[in-house]
């Protein structure tokens, strides 16, 4: 089976080895058909402290880390 990856943009990196980061999507409305965006937060395991706000980012999922994490950071791009 092959893991999920999302691209997402980092919010917040204070805390230790963990970023969050926001991931955009476009959902069309079932009956409307109209398109309307919604965005989710993800916890992901950043072992270098790498990663900082505004950075673009690639992850994919992973075994539970934590209660919350369950993402590892695979790319860090500008």
């Amino acid at each position: 089976m092959a893991k999920k990856s999302f691209k997402g943009i980092v919010t917040s990196d204070k805390m230790d080895k963990t970023i969050v980061v926001k991931v955009n999507r476009i959902k069309v409305h079932p009956i409307y058909k109209k398109r309307y965006r919604v965005s989710k937060k993800y916890k992901i395991h950043d072992p270098k402290n790498e990663a900082k706000i505004n950075d673009q980012v690639i992850f994919e999922e992973c075994r539970p880390l934590s209660k919350d994490k369950k993402w590892r950071l695979i790319e860090i791009k500008k």
